[in-house]
């Protein structure tokens, strides 16, 4: 079994607890970590009792603090972000981040397709670490989505939801058909609502978790969340 958990914001202790006396097989969490220590520190005493994977969130890169603890950290190479991944014998197609308009805001043509053009044009003054600038390193590029739907994928995981929530995206639906999904998770809008009226259109079960909220699979709220 799988948890999937919504945005924490510097908060894991609901998740630890979850792990601890159910088990699962593994744990995504979906964005707005804001790790308030590297991640592998913070949750240390479940990773010896599941996967830890994830994908960040916008708010990741609020700070220095919130992109090392989770970029720099013992895990990041758990970071579902642009690739698909079996996990507990499941594939999971992970995409990170949010879009913004002057880089790229759907339904609208990318204004910058990557981050090698992006850098073409931000002026190195604005660069960071001698790349992005920080803040877009949580922005979603188009190089990366088209990418992802040449691949195929039992589930996808995104921070951004798709067009089922009143702030979603088509972008999302298509990315999800492309890649033959049967179910999405998303996070970053603090909410869970009911899609099931939105699924023959889609052509999967979509899934919203909730503020510091736990779904498993199925869509079973295992933390209903705040």
């Amino acid at each position: 079994m799988i948890f999937f958990c919504g945005d924490v914001h510097g908060q894991f202790g609901h998740i630890i607890t979850a792990v601890k006396q159910h088990r699962p097989d593994a744990v995504v969490l979906l964005g707005d970590l804001q790790a308030p220590q590297p991640l592998e520190t913070v949750l240390a005493e479940i990773l010896d009792l599941t996967e830890v994977w994830y994908i960040h969130g916008n708010h990741d890169t609020d700070g220095t603090r919130d992109y090392c603890n989770l970029w720099d950290s013992g895990m990041s190479d758990r970071n579902l972000h642009g690739r698909v991944v079996e996990i507990a014998g499941v594939r999971v197609a992970g995409l990170g981040g949010i879009f913004r308009g002057h880089i790229w805001m759907p339904p609208a043509h990318p204004i910058y397709s990557s981050p090698e053009h992006y850098l073409q044009h931000c002026g190195k003054a604005n660069q960071w670490r001698g790349g992005l600038p920080r803040k877009q390193r949580s922005s979603i590029f188009y190089v990366d989505y088209q990418a992802l739907t040449h691949e195929r994928a039992d589930v996808l995981v995104t921070h951004e939801a798709p067009s089922c929530h009143p702030w979603g995206f088509s972008a999302l639906d298509r990315l999800g058909q492309a890649l033959h999904i049967k179910k999405s998770f998303h996070g970053h809008q603090h909410d869970s609502l009911d899609y099931r009226d939105h699924d023959a259109r889609l052509g999967f079960q979509a899934y919203g978790v909730a503020l510091r909220a736990i779904m498993d699979e199925n869509g079973n709220h295992i933390v209903v969340g705040e």
